[in-house]
């Protein structure tokens, strides 16, 4: 039996827009007068001590305000998220950008990285069973972003360039038997310090390499844009790659 009532759902989906805008703790305020959801603040303040006694919201050591929980994040991603595609534009952007490096997998998934954190701003980075990883986009550590402090930002570092992390990821990815894996806050990093980050993966086959390629960003970033791109773009390493 779901333990999220249809008026709670509303108001989740509500937070984690306006958490996803600012980056900041949501009050039942905010809520009332730009969502207009139709009920008093106070009704939504009572809905959001339900959401937070069932694990969907979190209560901000700073303020008044809640933010998403790993399991509200998951909800919203898997039930009420709307994916926004991708235009035939952009794929045939990235297909055209990749389309020089078919021929060499070291070479694709090198310049696959830094297209893809080129294209998002953020961190991608990619790894494989036979022991390679690749990363891009490290200067986005170094944007002013509440998010990466200089502890996440240290942390980070040592993460990626750890290839029994992301050898752990693959493993839990397969596990899943799913097409995209995401992982949220330390729920899914197993580390307090990453718990404003967020990673989204997609997985690859070329030949006898499987691996993983995909993001790393503050846990609010924009998973209806993101998750997309990530599926295709791991999709289209496998269509076009031609390795010698």
């Amino acid at each position: 039996m779901e333990d999220i009532t249809p008026r709670q759902i509303e108001i989740l989906k509500h937070i984690i827009m306006e958490y996803t805008e600012t980056g900041e703790p949501v009050g039942s305020e905010i809520l009332e007068k730009k969502y207009k959801l139709g009920v008093s603040p106070a009704t939504i303040r009572n809905e959001m001590v339900a959401l937070s006694t069932n694990g969907y919201l979190k209560k901000s050591h700073f303020s008044s305000g809640r933010e998403p929980s790993p399991k509200g994040f998951r909800y919203y991603i898997t039930h009420i998220m709307q994916e926004k595609q991708m235009s035939t534009i952009d794929e045939v952007s990235y297909k055209n950008s990749l389309w020089d490096n078919r021929t060499q997998i070291h070479r694709l998934l090198s310049v696959g990285t830094k297209i893809l954190a080129d294209r998002t701003g953020l961190i991608a980075v990619a790894a494989t069973n036979t022991g390679d990883l690749y990363t891009a986009g490290i200067s986005c550590l170094f944007d002013e972003d509440e998010t990466m402090t200089k502890v996440v930002a240290h942390h980070l570092c040592d993460i990626l360039d750890k290839f029994s992390f992301w050898q752990q990821v693959m493993q839990r990815f397969i596990a899943t038997n799913q097409d995209v894996f995401y992982m949220l806050g330390e729920d899914d990093f197993a580390d307090p310090i990453f718990d404003s980050l967020a990673s989204i993966m997609g997985d690859f086959h070329i030949g006898e390499v499987h691996g993983v390629i995909g993001l790393v960003g503050p846990k609010r970033m924009k998973f209806d844009v993101y998750i997309p791109q990530v599926r295709y773009f791991s999709h289209l390493l496998e269509d076009i790659a031609q390795p010698k």
